[in-house]
């Protein structure tokens, strides 16, 4: 840093910030901690599950504000307590409102009466534009089924990583080709490409959010125990659906070797009750019905403990029912597009966009302008 024209400083002498400036490794932390200290004194609450969500309970309904640095969404049942929450935080700061919210940090997000959909059409259609493949034959499924698994690969696959946020049928995929980034071949390159392809062929289908739901959940999991033929570690997938809403999944390598099938099944089944706990935290402090963080203790009495008190019924489910085979195995076309029709995804052309959405509003501060596979095992399992 420089000081500011025409001030002259004695050799030797610094000068002392008194406040924080834009630019500074401090900069973000103090924006943070003054961002709070206003939400808090308008009477907000800060979730002890996420700290990005802020809440306040009136007698119009409740509030719920999500901040991601300086992008902001409210979310409220009442037009007029949005409002009141704006004019608030333009007294307090310089921002940006943006309207309702169609497009939130690469989301893009339509609402209708019947529901809430989410989707990243757009930036799939940038990946398909950036690696040439517009004129290229669609692929059927994401990566050829059975296959086991530099600069350009590398942003390729961060970016197919980010859009499996949405996108649940490629979350395998990205998974298995993330494994490659230090070291690519060109095998892995091709199968990169192929996933992009099958983005071709991808019917666009959002993530829909039901307005009448039930709020029962609901988690599926699997695991393909030994899969990584270097590690010999097992691979946990697993899905939880909140009525007919898919909210939450996830594909990982386990970072042990499990000695068995059941050992895995059981690990699996862990961070799968993690998740579930997590959510139905965050469902209490919206009012709906974190662990303390994310990563508790994951042992074989953690489902055991959860079974007793009632919090999980583990049950028995065919594996044509396994909704979590989807993150764990690379599948055939059939069985691939049956478990995908499963996932509670809706055509987008069910959701119009006329109209916007009329009580989520989104705005930006300091003029930022983004708006922001075959298995019959029996032991496969279902939460509920």
């Amino acid at each position: 840093m420089q000081a500011p024209a025409g001030y002259s400083i004695p050799k030797g002498h610094v000068c002392k910030l008194k406040r924080s400036l834009y630019g500074l490794k401090q900069a973000s932390r103090q924006w943070n901690l003054e961002l709070i200290s206003k939400v808090l004194a308008f009477g907000f609450l800060q979730s002890a599950h996420d700290h990005c969500l802020f809440i306040k309970s009136t007698k119009a309904g409740l509030i719920a504000l999500f901040v991601y640095v300086d992008d902001v969404l409210i979310t409220c049942i009442s037009e007029s307590k949005i409002t009141e929450v704006k004019d608030f935080l333009h007294s307090a700061f310089t921002i940006k409102d943006l309207g309702p919210a169609k497009y939130f940090l690469g989301l893009e997000i339509a609402r209708s009466s019947s529901g809430t959909s989410i989707t990243q059409d757009k930036f799939i259609r940038d990946i398909i534009s950036d690696t040439g493949l517009q004129p290229a034959r669609p692929a059927s499924c994401p990566l050829p089924p059975g296959l086991k698994y530099v600069e350009p690969y590398r942003r390729l696959v961060g970016r197919l990583l980010y859009l499996s946020f949405t996108c649940l049928n490629i979350s395998f995929g990205a998974q298995q080709l993330s494994q490659f980034v230090h070291a690519p071949c060109h095998i892995h390159m091709d199968a990169a490409l192929h996933l992009v392809r099958y983005l071709k062929s991808y019917p666009k289908c959002d993530l829909f959010f039901p307005a009448s739901n039930s709020l029962s959940l609901t988690a599926y999991c699997d695991v393909d125990w030994a899969s990584c033929t270097d590690s010999r570690r097992f691979l946990i997938g697993y899905c939880i659906v909140l009525g007919n809403a898919l909210v939450s999944w996830k594909t990982k390598k386990q970072t042990t070797v499990a000695r068995s099938t059941a050992e895995a099944k059981y690990r699996s089944l862990g961070s799968t009750v993690c998740e579930l706990q997590w959510i139905s935290f965050l469902l209490s402090d919206l009012k709906v019905f974190h662990e303390r963080t994310k990563h508790l203790e994951i042992d074989c009495h953690l489902v055991r403990d959860k079974f007793k008190v009632g919090f999980v019924l583990p049950l028995h489910i065919s594996g044509v029912d396994q909704l979590a085979d989807i993150f764990t195995k690379s599948l055939s076309r059939s069985r691939f597009s049956s478990l995908l029709s499963k996932m509670g995804l809706v055509s987008s052309p069910q959701v119009h966009l006329e109209g916007g959405l009329k009580r989520i509003s989104c705005f930006a501060m300091d003029d930022t302008s983004c708006c922001k596979v075959e298995d019959d095992n029996p032991d496969d399992v279902v939460l509920s």
